[in-house]
């Protein structure tokens, strides 16, 4: 490849590289220069009201519109960004959820009739609701248990490292992982499969695993336990050493079994960080993708909203059924961000 080629994208390069300098640079110097301008300014009128050559302000007149200043100047760029990121974006795909495939044409609510009266995208809805209801409740109980039972042994460290590595891999990653687990070749020939050389081993036959529905769902959802289990054992872990140390003592000292310990102290004193364990979760379930996309493409039964809403608007050229698909699943997560705010409002209240 000759410099000639490659020169035009280095200069693109070049300039992007620019633009990113001026731009972080100049907000940098901008968060910088200006809180140190108004406290200069709010230092200098402090003076001159104790010097006596300035009347002191009544109080509350000045200090609304300064702290207004301040919030505005913060505010701003995480406004714009999100008009830009967010809002631009939402009522785009919503306009498009009205319209036909090409967007030539207004068509109502077709495209949402289309949703729930196609067999296909009903089995697509079905998928979606297994795995929403299965991951959160299996990845936090595992993760539960793993924190329990690691906390205070030897090499906690160690192993939680060990628990928590999948979160560490991409879902395309963790996917090809279990592809081999779950490969499957003739009986003539040596399994190169985890889960059909066990089989094999007990004296079974090799299955394909990936193409029985719907077992091979449940197989893909063991993918998505196994990567975020990690991540609620780390915050399960950490709340449960933040129970403080006399309950504990005074619930041993009243005689409470491990059991005992575990339903009526423990628990209860983790109930904040399960419900943050399983909003997160439970979010990260309903856009699921990778997985999917990378084990069976959607095939033999195991789509989800999120690969149809793929499929829908670049493979088939569908805008507005993807559309449809991507508004629902919008309209499907509000309600769980609406709870979370509460919940971190009833919390701060508390």
């Amino acid at each position: 490849m000759e410099f000639a080629d490659i020169s035009p994208k280095l200069t693109v390069l070049v300039y992007g590289l620019v633009a990113f300098a001026v731009v972080v640079g100049g907000l940098l110097l901008l968060l910088d220069v200006v809180p140190t301008y108004f406290a200069r300014r709010r230092e200098r009128q402090l003076i001159a009201v104790a010097a006596g050559e300035a009347p002191a302000p009544p109080p509350g007149r000045l200090r609304k519109p300064r702290e207004f200043g301040y919030a505005f100047f913060f505010l701003l760029p995480v406004i714009v960004l999100l008009l830009i990121g967010l809002v631009v974006p939402v009522v785009r795909t919503l306009l498009l959820s009205l319209k036909n495939g090409n967007s030539s044409e207004w068509v109502g609510l077709d495209n949402y009739g289309w949703l729930f009266s196609n067999g296909d995208i009903l089995n697509v809805l079905w998928n979606s609701l297994l795995w929403v209801v299965l991951v959160p409740l299996v990845a936090t109980s595992v993760g539960l248990l793993y924190a329990v039972m690691v906390d205070k042994a030897r090499l906690e460290s160690v192993a939680k490292s060990l628990i928590f590595l999948p979160m560490a891999i991409s879902f395309v990653g963790a996917s090809i992982i279990w592809r081999f687990v779950y490969a499957y070749r003739g009986e003539e020939q040596d399994q190169i499969g985890l889960l059909n050389q066990i089989v094999v081993w007990l004296g079974g036959t090799p299955q394909q695993w990936l193409l029985e529905s719907p077992l091979n769902t449940l197989l893909l959802i063991v993918v998505m336990v196994w990567i975020q289990a990690g991540f609620a054992m780390v915050i399960l872990s950490a709340a449960i050493k933040a129970i403080p140390g006399d309950i504990v003592e005074a619930a041993r000292l009243d005689g409470v079994t491990a059991w005992q310990m575990f339903w009526r102290i423990t628990l209860p004193s983790i109930r904040p960080a399960l419900i943050v364990v399983i909003v997160a979760i439970t979010v990260a379930t309903m856009k699921i993708f990778d997985i999917v996309r990378t084990m069976t493409n959607g095939n033999y039964d195991t789509n989800v909203i999120a690969l149809e809403m793929y499929n829908q608007a670049f493979r088939y050229q569908e805008t507005g059924q993807g559309s449809a698909l991507a508004v629902f699943l919008f309209i499907l997560v509000i309600p769980i961000v609406i709870f979370q705010i509460r919940n971190l409002r009833r919390q701060r209240e508390g």
